[in-house]
Protein backbone atom coordinates (compact mmCIF):
# COMPACT_ATOMS: atom_id res chain seq x y z
CA UNK A 1 0.00 0.00 0.00
CA UNK A 2 1.29 3.45 -0.96
CA UNK A 3 1.81 5.94 1.85
CA UNK A 4 2.52 9.61 1.14
CA UNK A 5 3.37 12.44 3.49
CA UNK A 6 4.44 16.02 3.08
CA UNK A 7 8.04 16.89 3.81
CA UNK A 8 7.81 17.99 7.43
CA UNK A 9 10.40 18.48 10.13
CA UNK A 10 11.02 14.73 10.36
CA UNK A 11 12.20 14.49 6.75
CA UNK A 12 13.21 18.05 5.85
CA UNK A 13 16.94 17.67 6.62
CA UNK A 14 17.18 14.42 4.67
CA UNK A 15 15.21 15.86 1.75
CA UNK A 16 17.37 18.98 1.70
CA UNK A 17 20.60 16.98 1.56
CA UNK A 18 19.42 14.52 -1.05
CA UNK A 19 17.76 17.02 -3.36
CA UNK A 20 20.76 19.37 -3.18
CA UNK A 21 22.98 16.53 -4.45
CA UNK A 22 20.69 16.04 -7.45
CA UNK A 23 21.72 17.88 -10.62
CA UNK A 24 18.19 19.11 -11.22
CA UNK A 25 18.13 21.06 -7.96
CA UNK A 26 21.80 21.60 -7.06
CA UNK A 27 22.08 24.99 -8.77
CA UNK A 28 18.81 26.53 -7.58
CA UNK A 29 19.06 29.62 -5.40
CA UNK A 30 17.84 29.27 -1.83
CA UNK A 31 14.44 30.86 -2.47
CA UNK A 32 13.67 28.54 -5.38
CA UNK A 33 15.01 25.52 -3.49
CA UNK A 34 12.79 26.24 -0.50
CA UNK A 35 9.86 26.50 -2.89
CA UNK A 36 10.71 23.04 -4.24
CA UNK A 37 10.93 21.60 -0.72
CA UNK A 38 7.56 23.02 0.22
CA UNK A 39 6.00 21.19 -2.76
CA UNK A 40 7.73 17.86 -2.16
CA UNK A 41 6.24 14.76 -0.56
CA UNK A 42 7.79 11.48 0.57
CA UNK A 43 6.07 8.43 -0.91
CA UNK A 44 6.59 4.99 0.63
CA UNK A 45 5.83 1.95 -1.52
CA UNK A 46 5.72 -1.70 -0.60
CA UNK A 47 7.00 -4.34 -3.01
CA UNK A 48 5.10 -4.30 -6.34
CA UNK A 49 3.22 -1.08 -5.59
CA UNK A 50 2.46 1.05 -8.67
CA UNK A 51 3.72 4.62 -8.30
CA UNK A 52 2.10 5.80 -11.52
CA UNK A 53 0.56 4.20 -14.58
CA UNK A 54 1.28 4.66 -18.26
CA UNK A 55 -0.83 7.49 -19.77
CA UNK A 56 -1.76 8.82 -16.32
CA UNK A 57 -1.57 12.64 -16.03
CA UNK A 58 1.95 13.61 -14.94
CA UNK A 59 1.84 15.83 -11.87
CA UNK A 60 5.18 14.99 -10.25
CA UNK A 61 8.80 14.25 -11.03
CA UNK A 62 10.64 11.84 -8.76
CA UNK A 63 13.92 11.21 -6.96
CA UNK A 64 14.44 7.71 -5.58
CA UNK A 65 15.48 7.79 -1.92
CA UNK A 66 15.76 4.03 -1.36
CA UNK A 67 14.77 0.76 -2.99
CA UNK A 68 14.40 0.00 -6.69
CA UNK A 69 11.87 1.24 -9.26
CA UNK A 70 11.02 -0.44 -12.55
CA UNK A 71 9.91 1.67 -15.51
CA UNK A 72 8.08 -0.36 -18.12
CA UNK A 73 6.00 -0.03 -21.27
CA UNK A 74 2.84 -2.13 -21.18
CA UNK A 75 1.12 -3.13 -24.43
CA UNK A 76 -2.70 -3.28 -24.78
CA UNK A 77 -2.34 -7.08 -24.54
CA UNK A 78 -0.57 -6.74 -21.19
CA UNK A 79 2.96 -7.54 -22.41
CA UNK A 80 5.64 -5.65 -20.52
CA UNK A 81 8.98 -4.26 -21.71
CA UNK A 82 11.26 -2.95 -18.97
CA UNK A 83 12.92 0.24 -20.22
CA UNK A 84 14.83 1.28 -17.10
CA UNK A 85 15.65 0.25 -13.54
CA UNK A 86 16.08 3.20 -11.18
CA UNK A 87 18.57 3.00 -8.33
CA UNK A 88 18.74 5.30 -5.26
CA UNK A 89 19.75 8.83 -6.22
CA UNK A 90 18.22 8.51 -9.67
CA UNK A 91 15.54 10.85 -11.00
CA UNK A 92 12.76 9.94 -13.38
CA UNK A 93 9.74 11.43 -15.18
CA UNK A 94 11.39 14.86 -15.50
CA UNK A 95 11.22 14.79 -19.31
CA UNK A 96 7.41 14.72 -19.13
CA UNK A 97 7.45 18.44 -18.29
CA UNK A 98 8.50 19.14 -21.86
CA UNK A 99 6.01 16.77 -23.52
CA UNK A 100 2.88 18.37 -24.88
CA UNK A 101 0.61 15.62 -23.53
CA UNK A 102 1.92 15.79 -19.92
CA UNK A 103 1.18 12.07 -19.55
CA UNK A 104 3.52 9.47 -18.09
CA UNK A 105 4.80 7.38 -21.04
CA UNK A 106 5.61 4.36 -18.83
CA UNK A 107 4.39 2.59 -15.70
CA UNK A 108 6.53 2.86 -12.55
CA UNK A 109 6.45 -0.03 -10.06
CA UNK A 110 8.50 -0.75 -6.95
CA UNK A 111 10.52 -3.97 -7.09
CA UNK A 112 11.21 -3.84 -3.35
CA UNK A 113 10.03 -1.61 -0.53
CA UNK A 114 11.01 1.86 -1.73
CA UNK A 115 10.77 5.55 -0.91
CA UNK A 116 10.67 8.33 -3.46
CA UNK A 117 10.55 12.09 -3.21
CA UNK A 118 7.70 13.37 -5.38
CA UNK A 119 8.28 16.95 -6.52
CA UNK A 120 5.40 18.95 -7.92
CA UNK A 121 6.10 19.29 -11.65
CA UNK A 122 4.19 22.56 -12.09
CA UNK A 123 6.23 24.19 -9.33
CA UNK A 124 9.51 23.11 -10.89
CA UNK A 125 8.37 24.14 -14.36
CA UNK A 126 7.53 27.60 -13.01
CA UNK A 127 11.04 27.92 -11.57
CA UNK A 128 12.53 26.91 -14.92
CA UNK A 129 10.62 29.69 -16.66
CA UNK A 130 12.30 32.20 -14.36
CA UNK A 131 15.82 30.77 -14.04
CA UNK A 132 18.37 30.31 -16.82
CA UNK A 133 20.65 28.48 -14.40
CA UNK A 134 17.93 25.94 -13.60
CA UNK A 135 17.25 25.46 -17.32
CA UNK A 136 20.91 24.69 -18.00
CA UNK A 137 20.89 22.14 -15.18
CA UNK A 138 17.95 20.38 -16.82
CA UNK A 139 19.67 20.52 -20.21
CA UNK A 140 22.76 18.91 -18.66
CA UNK A 141 20.62 16.15 -17.15
CA UNK A 142 18.83 15.57 -20.46
CA UNK A 143 22.16 15.47 -22.30
CA UNK A 144 23.50 12.84 -19.91
CA UNK A 145 20.31 10.82 -20.31
CA UNK A 146 20.50 11.07 -24.11
CA UNK A 147 24.10 9.83 -24.20
CA UNK A 148 23.09 6.97 -21.90
CA UNK A 149 20.17 6.06 -24.16
CA UNK A 150 22.40 6.05 -27.25
CA UNK A 151 24.78 3.71 -25.45
CA UNK A 152 21.82 1.53 -24.46
CA UNK A 153 20.57 1.41 -28.04
CA UNK A 154 24.02 0.28 -29.17
CA UNK A 155 24.17 -2.32 -26.41
CA UNK A 156 20.71 -3.77 -27.06
CA UNK A 157 20.79 -3.84 -30.86
CA UNK A 158 24.40 -4.38 -31.92
CA UNK A 159 25.67 -6.86 -29.31
CA UNK A 160 24.86 -10.40 -28.31
CA UNK A 161 23.29 -11.67 -25.09
CA UNK A 162 26.63 -12.39 -23.39
CA UNK A 163 27.82 -8.81 -23.94
CA UNK A 164 24.55 -7.41 -22.55
CA UNK A 165 24.69 -9.58 -19.43
CA UNK A 166 28.35 -8.74 -18.79
CA UNK A 167 27.66 -5.03 -19.25
CA UNK A 168 24.71 -5.24 -16.83
CA UNK A 169 26.82 -6.96 -14.17
CA UNK A 170 29.64 -4.44 -14.52
CA UNK A 171 27.13 -1.60 -14.20
CA UNK A 172 26.16 -2.95 -10.76
CA UNK A 173 29.72 -2.61 -9.46
CA UNK A 174 30.96 0.39 -7.49
CA UNK A 175 33.86 2.05 -9.31
CA UNK A 176 36.12 1.24 -6.36
CA UNK A 177 35.99 -2.50 -7.03
CA UNK A 178 39.02 -3.54 -9.07
CA UNK A 179 39.65 -7.21 -8.31
CA UNK A 180 36.73 -9.44 -7.29
CA UNK A 181 33.28 -8.52 -6.05
CA UNK A 182 29.95 -9.96 -4.96
CA UNK A 183 26.76 -8.60 -6.54
CA UNK A 184 23.38 -9.32 -5.01
CA UNK A 185 20.70 -9.53 -7.67
CA UNK A 186 17.72 -8.05 -5.84
CA UNK A 187 15.96 -7.51 -9.16
CA UNK A 188 13.98 -10.57 -10.35
CA UNK A 189 15.74 -12.36 -13.19
CA UNK A 190 12.76 -12.06 -15.55
CA UNK A 191 12.87 -8.27 -15.04
CA UNK A 192 16.62 -8.22 -15.79
CA UNK A 193 15.97 -10.28 -18.92
CA UNK A 194 13.29 -7.86 -20.09
CA UNK A 195 15.60 -4.93 -19.43
CA UNK A 196 18.28 -6.58 -21.58
CA UNK A 197 15.80 -7.57 -24.33
CA UNK A 198 16.52 -11.27 -23.97
CA UNK A 199 14.42 -14.16 -22.69
CA UNK A 200 14.75 -15.45 -19.10
CA UNK A 201 15.99 -18.75 -20.58
CA UNK A 202 18.76 -16.94 -22.47
CA UNK A 203 19.74 -15.09 -19.31
CA UNK A 204 20.01 -18.37 -17.39
CA UNK A 205 22.07 -19.99 -20.16
CA UNK A 206 24.40 -16.98 -20.28
CA UNK A 207 24.93 -17.03 -16.52
CA UNK A 208 25.69 -20.77 -16.75
CA UNK A 209 28.21 -20.25 -19.56
CA UNK A 210 29.96 -17.41 -17.71
CA UNK A 211 30.14 -19.66 -14.66
CA UNK A 212 31.53 -22.64 -16.63
CA UNK A 213 34.12 -20.38 -18.25
CA UNK A 214 35.36 -19.26 -14.85
CA UNK A 215 34.25 -15.63 -14.92
CA UNK A 216 31.85 -15.87 -11.99
CA UNK A 217 30.06 -18.12 -9.54
CA UNK A 218 26.38 -17.99 -8.65
CA UNK A 219 24.75 -18.97 -5.37
CA UNK A 220 21.08 -18.09 -4.97
CA UNK A 221 20.91 -14.37 -5.84
CA UNK A 222 24.59 -13.70 -5.17
CA UNK A 223 26.92 -13.42 -8.15
CA UNK A 224 30.64 -13.46 -7.35
CA UNK A 225 32.80 -11.99 -10.10
CA UNK A 226 36.11 -13.77 -9.81
CA UNK A 227 38.21 -11.32 -11.83
CA UNK A 228 36.61 -8.02 -12.80
CA UNK A 229 39.26 -7.01 -15.35
CA UNK A 230 39.03 -10.41 -17.01
CA UNK A 231 35.27 -9.99 -17.28
CA UNK A 232 35.71 -6.48 -18.70
CA UNK A 233 38.08 -7.84 -21.35
CA UNK A 234 35.55 -10.52 -22.21
CA UNK A 235 32.89 -7.82 -22.57
CA UNK A 236 35.12 -5.65 -24.76
CA UNK A 237 35.70 -8.64 -27.05
CA UNK A 238 31.94 -8.75 -27.64
CA UNK A 239 31.37 -11.77 -25.44
CA UNK A 240 32.88 -14.12 -28.00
Amino acid sequence: MIKAERTGEKHSTDARERLRKCLLFSRLDEVAFEQILSHTRLVTLEENDMLFEQQQPAKEIFLLRSGRIKLALVSPEGHEKVVDLISPGGTFAEAVMFAGSHLYPVTATSLVKSQVWGINAATYEGILRQSTTACFAVMAQMSRRLHWQIAELDRLTLHNAAFRVVAYLLDQLPSTHLASAVIRLDTPKHVIASRLSITPETLSRTFSKLSRDGFLTIEDNNVTIIDIEKLRSYGRSGGL
